[in-house]
């Protein structure tokens, strides 16, 4: 029994993670697909997508799910219609957030989306109302290695048109606007060698709120409710992290 017992719990974790590996594919598939339908399907000639596609082999995606969400974007491939949307709102203690949704169904995603806001105790606003709190920004996260200077690659960045790099506990953080940050990703990784660890076009914020308490936790809730909904691609925030 107990040999059974352990069977199950180790099939029960297995079915768990595919779960979640399917979760992640689907939202990258549309990423992809986005990515594609903005910009065609050559990665070689379209930025968005090749970091699209680089998010989705990091992720161990397969080549040919990868494929068939560039015919699909393309129009190469028949299949369903996405719509790209961006609700912004307050979640709880006035935590300005924004979600980037990719939706078949508009009024499916809007009403899912409503109720996640107003049962942690927030509410949805117009376009626009919290916008202004954030700047778009390309951000290049190299970690922090021995051997890496941080004035050289601060230099590095700078040379190949960076705005600024702050350096964390682990890791050196460059930003850039969204402008050039493909050019500098490829001088950093290809010319200057160095092995980026993350990077992506975000919006970052201006100012930070903090929670705590009560609020903390119908954040998380609001949160964790976001990034389990298939149609969310990304959730940016204001929230001060501890």
């Amino acid at each position: 029994m107990s040999g059974h017992s352990k069977w199950n719990n180790i099939q029960h974790k297995k079915n768990a993670m595919d779960a979640i590996r399917g979760k992640a594919f689907m939202k990258l598939s549309k990423d992809i697909f986005l990515e594609a339908r903005r910009g065609g399907g050559d990665p070689d000639m379209n930025a968005g997508l090749r970091h699209a596609i680089e998010k989705a082999k990091a992720a161990n995606m397969p080549n040919d799910n990868i494929s068939r969400a560039i015919k699909k974007g393309t129009g190469n491939l028949d299949g369903v219609t996405y719509e790209e949307i961006t609700y912004e709102g307050y979640g709880p203690g006035g935590v300005a957030v924004m979600v980037d949704v990719l939706t078949d169904n508009r009024n499916r995603s809007a009403s899912e989306i409503r109720h996640a806001f107003s049962k942690s105790g927030g509410n949805l606003g117009e376009s626009g109302s919290v916008a202004f709190m954030f700047d778009k920004q390309g951000l290049i996260e190299i970690e922090k290695k021995d051997g890496l200077d941080e004035d050289q690659v601060m230099m590095d960045a700078i040379d190949a048109g960076a705005d600024d790099l702050r350096t964390e506990e682990d890791r050196f953080v460059i930003t850039t606007s969204p402008e050039v940050f493909d050019s500098v990703k490829k001088a950093l990784e290809e010319d200057k060698g160095y092995e980026i660890d993350r990077a992506e076009v975000a919006m970052v914020p201006k100012t930070k709120t903090a929670l705590s308490g009560e609020d903390l936790d119908k954040m998380d809730a609001l949160m964790d409710a976001l990034e389990d909904n298939d149609d969310v691609q990304d959730i940016y925030s204001n929230l001060e992290e501890a």
